[in-house]
């Protein structure tokens, strides 16, 4: 208990700080959320992922001081479990933002873990290596190591006090993987329109284009939307980062810009100049889409996971049933036909506002409101 405020003293957790994409995102408004609380974390690489970490308590395990383990954190995949456990939170009421590993974390106080998805590698891996996995080099390996993970990770989960979960489909996940009821409570999509805008160097001259904002991992697709476009005169940017960029641009066309390591005055610059993004991705909860939407710009997106909850069919996007190229191609010339309301999109995006979630994580993690 804070002796100054007669407040529970909050700490928050996280899998690792190393790249940039929602999850991370959600840590910041975490932050908002808890001002005075620190952020722990096994790795942390301050340039790889977002600036504002830098003015934040980040405590960091053993393993950070491995710069090859900052740069992949898939590397310390046989050390993450041992490390998680070993990584003591001294506070009331520890936050966890977790896919994996930090809802493992030993603390002395009450957990809350809000859940992005039970760990995609361990229970969805085929979908996570982008096929099945005895193809992939981290297959093998991950394979032999599941029956150990999978029953550290439910025992963890145990140890759980209240799993919030961040879509309906991770919410069914987290029902079936552990067997624990979780309050559902979407994520801010953190995307001010009304900011600062910096433009783009190697997009002078470019408006319209279709946009994909992903981390370049094979269950991504990003490969799919490539190719939807190639020898078309669609112009496509792609912005993330990934094990998949070094295959993506080894064959990108003239048509492609592929971008990463943008600011968010840059993303947003991005966002306001494209003609549509598109989601081709297995999501969890469809973030991207309502990022675009703030800025009144349209999605076609898988049908499917997430992208069911944040995209309105006719009115704020249109899915595709397949990650083809073809059927990606179709979704994009059926939505240049559409006549798209940018008040409307605006004001679906303004539902998931950072507002919101902050109020209701307050109540839940503080206990100022019902609890699921």
């Amino acid at each position: 208990m804070n002796a100054r405020s007669g407040r529970p003293r909050v700490a928050i957790a996280h899998d690792y700080l190393t790249q940039r994409g929602g999850a991370e995102r959600v840590v910041l408004t975490l932050m908002k959320a808890f001002p005075e609380a620190a952020v722990h974390t096994t790795l942390y690489d301050p340039d790889a992922t977002y600036p504002e970490f830098r003015d934040a308590d980040v405590r960091t395990s053993p393993l950070n001081r491995v710069a090859a383990l900052r740069r992949d954190h898939r590397l310390a995949l046989p050390l993450l479990a041992p490390t998680s456990s070993r990584m003591r939170v001294e506070a009331d009421v520890v936050v966890a933002s977790s896919s994996g590993w930090a809802h493992g974390f030993d603390t002395s106080g009450r957990t809350v873990v809000y859940c992005h998805n039970p760990a995609r590698w361990l229970y969805q891996t085929d979908e996570y290596l982008g096929g099945s996995a005895w193809r992939s080099p981290l297959g093998p390996p991950l394979i032999a190591m599941r029956p150990l993970l999978t029953r550290w990770d439910r025992r963890r989960a145990r140890d759980v006090d209240v799993y919030v979960a961040n879509s309906r489909v991770v919410q069914h996940r987290i029902a079936e993987t552990y067997g624990r009821e979780a309050e559902l409570l979407p994520p801010p999509h953190g995307m001010d329109a009304s900011a600062p805008r910096e433009s783009v160097a190697e997009l002078e001259g470019w408006s319209g284009y279709a946009l994909v904002v992903s981390r370049l991992l094979p269950y991504k697709n990003v490969d799919v939307v490539i190719e939807a476009v190639r020898g078309s005169g669609r112009r496509l940017v792609v912005v993330g980062r990934g094990p998949e960029e070094a295959r993506l641009r080894a064959t990108l066309p003239d048509n492609v810009r592929l971008l990463g390591g943008l600011s968010d005055a840059q993303l947003r610059a991005v966002y306001a100049g494209a003609g549509v993004l598109v989601a081709a991705s297995h999501e969890d909860f469809g973030l991207a889409p309502l990022e675009a939407a703030a800025f009144g710009v349209p999605a076609v997106a898988l049908r499917g996971g997430g992208f069911l909850e944040t995209v309105l069919e006719g009115e704020t996007g249109l899915f595709f049933d397949r990650p083809a190229p073809e059927d990606v191609a179709a979704a994009l010339a059926a939505s240049d036909a559409q006549a798209w309301d940018a008040d409307r999109l605006r004001a679906r995006a303004e539902q998931f506002g950072e507002a919101r979630f902050i109020d209701r994580i307050r109540a839940i993690a503080l206990g100022e409101g019902d609890v699921a």
